[in-house]
């Protein structure tokens, strides 16, 4: 095992990196071809090398796996492909062993078809207490044949499922994921036990998914473009139940980070007021294109925002839901955006590699706190899922058109020699590797300076020196157009060249760090970032 690094104390999360597990393709320890607990535990030396602070897992509870985790059907028990809650226990203690906090996922606005909550309420038939903790309603239509309401759906299809009683039930997701009533008491009640249960087993924090969507219109009134309030997005009486949770995490010196996408910034830092959520994602620097107007204008914003409520800016470049850093900034539209999912677009790997060693170093550089998604500090690509191993149901929903999220989700690679790259011994993954994967291997590039986890390592081993990285102020110094200059303190500034020219390097008395070696000439290269001493 790897040593432990002294873990950061107080306000740990205000400066912190967090790297995002994914398990089904981490490492798989039983060799069946799906990532686990026991694989994760051999490989937490890794974590502690690269530096992070602390690790987030997607969701490793008891699940049918028909979103991938996000339909999870126990809370309090471990996906038996996972392993078992023993074995979670053993993880979070040995990563605090090496300076390592536990983040997990909780998914409040519904729960898998197979909870035993949706059974009940399934079995008890219309008007019954247990489908109050649900969205059942009879159906429209002079037999109530359609669906209650005109509500679209976060994935592609309808929202509403009818059962065999006549009733309908609501599922903002897919079919498998009914919606939870929030309005009922025993939901409230059930998952700040849920919150206890895992704060008692030392985790560190808690990932909130879709956490603006949790509170609907009690009418189910039909959903009109434009018209405020939202019926199911942002409703002013989600923040009690935040209320509640912040009391909790309180108890136990826990944090949350809430999945908020919200396009109204006053509204966005309503989640972010002391007594409610610590931190929230940052998904407009996620999507925004690598240009070098957009990008300032995202970070201006984004500290903007966050300011009035005194809370730290969560940067992040990927999660397991968007197409990978390396692909996405190989295209002609480096931005994303979930409806323009496409098979077959074109992509310049080679630049698209150079820009997110760049943007590594700049998203290291700013202030806050920093979401690190697995195999990002290897540059991997997104993969090209043959179409009959697909398995995300984004795909699928859309009737073929979106290619879904598997691609950035395929398991890594550890080993360049060894079978599946180290990723397990025996059955093949879940999902195929690419056969060009050897390069991306984690031995491979521990052993070359220049590899991008070469990269992430040093580049976390500064910023963790450096007191004026991480949480704090950020100054724009005046700069050639095209090129991204500021300071973060007086003698510490980071440059991204953004234009297609190189130009002259800022005056500086030491190189800290450069994303792609520097000429001789004193001059920074096209789609290139330092960090000078000055």
């Amino acid at each position: 095992m790897a040593a432990p690094h002294p873990p950061r104390t107080d306000d740990w999360w205000r400066d912190a990196v967090i790297y995002q597990v994914y398990p089904r393709s981490f490492a798989d320890g039983d060799g069946d071809g799906t990532g686990d607990l026991a694989g994760v535990r051999t490989r937490l030396s890794h974590l502690a090398e690269l530096g992070v602070d602390a690790v987030w897992f997607t969701p490793w509870y008891a699940s049918p796996m028909v979103d991938g985790g996000y339909d999870v059907a126990d809370y309090r028990a471990i996906d038996p492909a996972f392993g078992t809650l023993d074995e979670a226990e053993k993880l979070i203690a040995e990563a605090a062993e090496l300076g390592l906090r536990v983040i997990v996922d909780i998914v409040p606005n519904h729960v898998s078809d197979q909870h035993a909550w949706f059974r009940e309420a399934l079995a008890a038939g219309p008007g019954s207490p247990e489908r109050a903790r649900f969205h059942f309603r009879p159906g429209r239509g002079e037999h109530g044949e359609l669906p209650p309401n005109d509500w679209p759906s976060q994935f592609s299809g309808t929202t509403w499922t009818r059962v065999p009683d006549g009733e309908w039930y609501l599922h903002l997701f897919t079919p498998e994921q009914p919606d939870l009533n929030w309005a009922h008491p025993d939901v409230r009640r059930e998952h700040e036990d849920v919150l206890r249960f895992w704060f008692e087993r030392g985790v560190a924090g808690v990932r909130i998914d879709s956490a603006a969507l949790l509170t609907k219109d009690p009418e189910l009134r039909d959903f009109t473009e434009g018209v405020d309030p939202h019926p199911y997005i942002d409703l002013d009486e989600i923040h009690d139940v935040y209320r509640s949770w912040r009391a909790i995490a309180d108890e136990y010196g826990g944090v949350f980070v809430g999945e908020v996408w919200l396009p109204d910034a006053e509204r966005f830092a309503r989640y972010l007021r002391p007594d409610e959520l610590h931190t929230a994602f940052n998904f407009n620097f996620l999507a925004c294109p690598w240009d070098p107007e957009r990008l300032r204008r995202t970070i201006d914003s984004t500290l903007a925002e966050h300011a009035p409520v005194h809370a730290p800016a969560t940067w992040v470049l990927c999660n397991h839901d968007v197409t990978r850093t390396v692909t996405r900034y190989g295209r002609e539209d480096t931005g994303f955006d979930f409806a323009a999912k496409r098979f077959g677009t074109p992509t310049d790997l080679e630049l698209g590699t150079r820009r997110a060693r760049a943007a590594a170093l700049l998203t290291l550089a700013l202030p806050g706190s920093v979401y690190l998604y697995q195999g990002e500090e290897l540059g991997l690509p997104e993969a090209d899922v043959p179409l009959d191993r697909i398995q995300d149901p984004m795909h699928f929903r859309s009737e073929g058109v979106d290619p879904g999220r598997d691609g950035c989700r395929v398991p890594l690679p550890w080993e360049a020699e060894a079978p599946s790259y180290g990723f397990g011994a025996g059955t093949e993954p879940w999902l195929p590797q690419p056969a060009d994967w050897a390069d991306y291997a984690v031995d491979r590039q521990s052993a070359d300076p220049r590899s991008m986890l070469s990269l992430y390592r040093t580049a976390l081993e500064l910023r963790r020196a450096e007191t004026a990285l991480g949480d704090g102020s950020l100054s724009w110094l005046p700069s050639p157009e095209g090129v991204l200059a500021f300071s973060r303190a007086e003698d510490l500034l980071c440059a991204v060249n953004l234009s297609g020219d190189p130009v002259p390097l800022p005056r500086h008395t030491a190189v800290l760090l450069a994303s792609d070696e520097l000429p001789a000439d004193g001059t920074l290269p096209p789609d290139t970032a330092v960090w000078l001493r000055t």
